[in-house]
């Protein structure tokens, strides 16, 4: 049985004050399901200079460099700025014609999706149109179970793009400010905007974080719900990618839906109590996490 996923986009730094971080959520993701014990392989470009050999090296270090990781010779590694708010709250300055909006099809990122069991993808990297019709390319080339991560960057998106990518998931992640944006209808009930999304694009599974309030998931016709944890909030970059990542480690291990949205809230809120966005886990204070009194 294939149990190899595949998480495919931008790799970049992220610049919070003098310190410089490496990031992109499909690499967060990637990173954080390399601690999780699963196997997976990760796929972006990253460019001929300086902030890509430093990249490189970093990948390499955490088990995620290979063929896949395309080097552009003409455009630039990826820096954004990232801004916190007196909560916590991360925001981000992208630029834009950098290297993986120039990620290409070719033979080996094909073999990778056609061996993978999971694909995940977001829509930051479907900004331009060489790594978007790279992405729906390989979706047709697989069968692989798809996850979208939503992941809106504004402005670079449109709801042309977005539509796209959800026809194309059987699983897809947004947190409750991306719903509310993403779902028409006149209710403010998120359960009730969930089931619209689903009739819409007829996705399997839907996951919906709803920050400190912990997230819901529909699926199979069945809605889970988790408060959350509360916790010393230090940032919250990188916790969506950490609740994704322990997500899908749950799907490939087959787990029951309760106790995978249990332990993904728990991974997230352990993120949120460190500096930037892939902390090195502390299995005793996830579990401590787990074990303490919910939000609400």
């Amino acid at each position: 049985m294939k149990k190899q996923v595949l998480c495919f986009g931008e790799v970049l730094w992220d610049v919070i004050g003098k310190e410089k971080k490496a990031g992109g959520a499909p690499m967060n993701v990637a990173r954080h399901l390399v601690q999780q014990h699963v196997d997976v392989l990760f796929a972006s470009r990253i460019g001929n200079d300086a902030s890509g050999e430093e990249l490189k090296t970093f990948l390499k270090d955490n088990g995620l460099y290979s063929t896949l990781i395309q080097q552009d010779e003409k455009l630039a590694t990826c820096e954004v700025k990232v801004k916190l708010d007196a909560a916590g709250q991360a925001s981000y300055i992208f630029p834009e014609h950098i290297s993986w909006d120039n990620i290409v099809l070719d033979a080996n990122l094909i073999e990778s999706a056609k061996n993978a069991s999971t694909i995940v993808f977001g829509s930051l990297a479907s900004r331009d149109k060489v790594t978007h019709d790279t992405l729906l390319n390989l979706l047709n080339e697989t069968d692989a179970v798809k996850i979208f991560d939503v992941n809106l960057r504004p402005p670079f998106y449109t709801l042309a793009t977005i539509e796209t990518l959800a026809a194309r998931a059987s699983v897809v992640k947004m947190n409750e400010e991306e719903a509310n944006l993403l779902i028409g209808g006149g209710s403010s009930d998120l359960k009730e905007k969930i089931t619209e999304f689903r009739k819409k694009y007829h996705t399997k599974t839907i996951c919906v974080t709803r920050g400190e309030n912990g997230a819901i998931i529909w699926h199979d016709y069945e809605f889970f719900e988790h408060p959350g944890f509360c916790v010393n909030v230090e940032d919250t970059v990188g916790a969506g990618d950490a609740f994704l990542a322990s997500f899908i480690a749950g799907i490939v291990a087959n787990k029951p839906m309760q106790r995978l949205l249990n332990d993904a809230c728990a991974i997230g809120a352990f993120v949120t109590t460190k500096r930037g966005a892939n902390p090195v886990y502390n299995r005793d204070e996830i579990n401590n996490i787990k074990k303490s009194i919910s939000v609400g």
